[in-house]
């Protein structure tokens, strides 16, 4: 078996790898509760490039219920608007083929997060995945009069979901909550998006939460978690869940992946005189 050129970690029977779907930019002047001189100060202090977002997906393989799965969560950008794009290469770097990939769990349905799932004809990029999302998410992006509602940022949003839940509709499986596959219990997390969820891996006494969009801009929200971002639905319920889930990550010393921490993937969190702290994991 050939060793992954990505960082992974493992959490008992599965494996999780970080595959970077490259980066999208977005300005400072998007978070709210800072200033964008102190966030740019912030960023610099961390050696982060003021406008960088990155991209992360995982892969995750074990055994479930006797078979091997190999699974895909959250699909990167795939190029739209000209961010990202790498999931694709990278997934072959890693010796993965697109037509292994059995389920796509997704977090939400942003375009970062979802256009690398289908091509430019609409078509699926894994066709042989049951993509599985909370039925909130799904609603959402689904509902008529929510796009009425739009900007016109917003509302191509909305044309990349709705192309991706179509094209996936044959094996597109909403679930309310629970596990959604053994070991793997959908986490709800309120305020980015209406269905945003994580997804906490368990298995022989080892955990691994995978957080989606907590955060966008690490070294600023982990500190600052009151530092909301536009692409926020609810920027107050986002933080709020953000301070909750950053208290429970750092009590319970669990390891994080998150789809906007840097190419390690892996982290934890640490809490001192009431200030939370990023510690990317080495290899497992």
């Amino acid at each position: 078996m050939s060793i992954s050129p990505f960082p992974s970690q493992m959490a008992g029977d599965f494996t999780i790898t970080a595959i970077s779907d490259g980066y999208l930019s977005a300005s400072l002047d998007f978070l709210s509760n800072i200033a964008p001189s102190d966030a740019a100060s912030m960023q610099g202090a961390a050696g982060q490039a003021p406008d960088a977002v990155h991209i992360n997906c995982y892969i995750v393989r074990g055994m479930v219920r006797g078979a091997h799965r190999t699974i895909l969560i959250d699909g990167g950008a795939g190029g739209v608007k000209q961010w990202g794009g790498r999931l694709r290469d990278n997934l072959l770097l890693a010796s993965i083929e697109p037509s292994e990939i059995d389920t796509i769990l997704l977090t939400h349905a942003h375009p970062d997060h979802v256009g690398g799932l289908v091509d430019a004809a609409g078509q699926m990029s894994f066709p042989n995945a049951e993509l599985v999302v909370h039925q909130r998410e799904v609603a959402f992006w689904d509902d008529d009069g929510n796009l009425s509602r739009a900007s016109e940022r917003a509302k191509g949003n909305f044309a990349m979901a709705r192309r991706v839940f179509d094209g996936y509709r044959q094996q597109l499986r909403p679930f309310r909550d629970g596990e959604v596959l053994p070991g793997i219990h959908a986490i709800p997390l309120a305020g980015h998006t209406e269905g945003h969820t994580g997804y906490l891996l368990e298995s022989q006494a080892q955990s691994l939460l995978v957080w989606g969009d907590i955060v966008h801009f690490p070294y600023i929200q982990i500190e600052r978690p009151d530092v909301s971002i536009a692409f926020d639905q609810d920027p107050a319920m986002a933080a709020t869940t953000r301070s909750r889930l950053l208290d429970m990550v750092s009590s319970e010393k669990l390891l994080i992946a998150g789809m906007h921490l840097g190419e390690l993937g892996f982290a934890r969190i640490t809490r001192s005189s009431g200030s939370y702290g990023l510690h990317y994991e080495m290899q497992g």
